[in-house]
């Protein structure tokens, strides 16, 4: 019996499937070989080091955290963010095109109001804590009280204002009920007028739901906030929005003026009422003697 797989001198046929494990030993040192050289590869990049973040195994320019450090001696004082001070750049860039104003409230003697405020006067950031915006605006140059209120859904004037400066009333596309304003019961809301009005430069013109408000002339809510996209600062209490491509900053009474007004307004309003009373008796005296 010959084996085929072997020839007359004794060594293995070229065509055998089975003489392989010299082949494998010799695939085994070639990984051997490539393990060296990736750790002797991995070796030398971990000795490279990155001048923005100081970390090691990639360079500068590779640099994953793309942050810019300030290197002063070996301490380091700051570090900036690439995209924060794009960001910075360009919120300066758009504070240069919409110049800021302030505008303050509009100084003069108030129309007439009834209700006393309840605030207290205290003269410190803490003033602005418990009191909602309140400023004073300029109306057919008449100075008038303004309030903006969040919890307001709608723009309101007082039925005082409209009378005093003869504004021209329009009817209301959608009447409706309103329940809070008045301790009188529920008021039909059936009237709106436009309103031209200013606080320093800022002049605007809204439209107002006319109701018998007694704690403000002008009372600016939710429609106005959200037509302005104003931004309320909580401690200062001061209101931001654009308006015809410039920035405006409305700056609000302190509560020692708000109180002053308040007096005012209330004064005015008792000697309005007197006024009335007589013109009612006067018309009684007249009716009586014609009859």
């Amino acid at each position: 019996y010959v084996n085929k797989y072997y020839k007359r001198e004794g060594q293995f046929d070229s065509s055998k499937k089975f003489g392989t494990g010299l082949e494998k030993e010799k695939e085994k040192e070639k990984d051997k070989n490539k393990n060296k050289n990736v750790v002797t590869s991995s070796s030398k990049t971990s000795d490279i080091k990155c001048f923005k973040c100081l970390g090691r195994g990639h360079i500068a320019s590779q640099c994953p955290t793309m942050k810019v450090m300030i290197l002063r001696g070996q301490d380091v004082y700051s570090s900036v963010d690439e995209s924060s001070s794009t960001t910075s750049s360009d919120n300066e860039t758009s504070e240069e095109d919409h110049p800021i104003e302030s505008a303050y409230p509009f100084y003069g003697q108030l129309l007439m109001i009834r209700r006393l405020l309840r605030s207290q006067p205290h003269e410190s950031h803490l003033s602005q804590r418990e009191n909602i915006f309140h400023t004073r605006c300029k109306i057919l140059d008449n100075a008038c009280s303004l309030i903006v209120d969040s919890r307001s859904c709608c723009n309101y004037c007082s039925t005082r204002l409209v009378e005093k400066l003869g504004l021209t009333p329009i009817p209301h596309p959608k009447p409706y009920q309103l329940h809070w304003i008045n301790e009188d019961g529920d008021i039909n809301v059936d009237k709106q007028v436009k309103v031209k009005f200013s606080i320093g430069n800022y002049e605007d013109q809204v439209v107002c739901d006319i109701v018998p408000m007694e704690a403000c002339h002008i009372l600016l809510g939710r429609p106005w906030q959200f037509d302005k996209k104003t931004m309320h600062n909580g401690l200062t209490n001061e209101i931001t929005f654009t308006h015809k491509e410039k920035k405006f900053v409305l700056h609000p009474l302190s509560p020692s003026q708000v109180i002053e007004d308040q007096v005012q307004m209330k004064r005015g309003s008792s000697t309005n009422e007197n006024e009335k009373r007589r013109r009612k008796k006067n018309l009684i005296k007249k009716k009586g003697k014609e009859t």
